[in-house]
Order: C-alpha cells, then structure tokens, then sequence
C-alpha cells in the first residue's frame, strides 16, 4: 500500500495548502471551503475517469465543462454532503451519445475519490449533449 502526504500550514487568513504557484487558502471567504475543495475533488476526478472511459471505448468528445451541485444534510449537527450531481458538458456525436450515456455508470467503480468518500453520499452524473 503507497502512503502519500500533503502538509497543510496555518497561514494569514486560514489554513493553507502550500503549491508553488501559490498557496490555496482552504477557507470560503478566501478561497474554496474544505467542503468545496472535497465536492470540486468529487467532480474533477468523476470528469477524468469519464474521460478516459470515453477514449478507450473509442467514442468522439469534446469535453466542455464539468457543472457540480451539492446538498448539505440541515439536519445533522455538522451539515455534512449529502448528495453531489455532476453534469458533464460534451460534443458528443449523435451515433455515440447511447454509449457515451452508457459508460456513466462506469466512473463510481474507477474514480478513487467517489470510493473513497461516505457511502451515504449520494453521487449522481449525467452527461448533457450539446
């Protein structure tokens, strides 16, 4: 098992991962909340393995942008994600877009950032064709 680390610092105005372009503040009125970095992580990773499940199924794209809305659980103390939908904006020719719809339900089982959060969450992707 490969163990990996990110080292997290205390900055000016909150927490901070350092990058070298600069340090990303983890903090919403400065930047990304750490819930948006995890629901942005959720997406980015669904849209990489989408991507890649559509180049090896051989299928024309053109990769537009990726939409992410998310439901937080106003009933738990802490207002965890509860749900996460993510849209997928393609060019996608009308002969493939069947298939392309098909291999949605390949990106749970392959993108290790879904596996990886609570099962609880609901996360749910659709590609719209433009």
């Amino acid at each position: 098992m490969k163990s990996e680390t990110i080292e997290l610092i205390q900055g000016k105005k909150g927490i901070e991962l350092p990058v070298e372009t600069g340090n990303w503040t983890l903090l919403k009125e400065e930047g990304y909340s750490p819930i948006q970095t995890l629901v942005a992580s959720v997406g980015s990773c669904g849209a990489y393995v989408y991507q890649s499940i559509l180049n090896k199924s051989h299928i024309p794209y053109t990769f537009e942008k990726t939409i992410i809305t998310y439901k937080r659980d106003s009933e738990r103390q802490s207002h965890p994600v509860n749900s996460i939908a993510i849209h997928f904006e393609l060019s996608v020719p009308l002969e493939f877009q069947e298939r392309a719809n098909r291999s949605l339900k390949l990106i749970k089982k392959n993108c290790p950032v879904i596996q990886s959060i609570d099962t609880k969450i609901e996360v749910i992707e659709t590609a719209i064709f433009k």
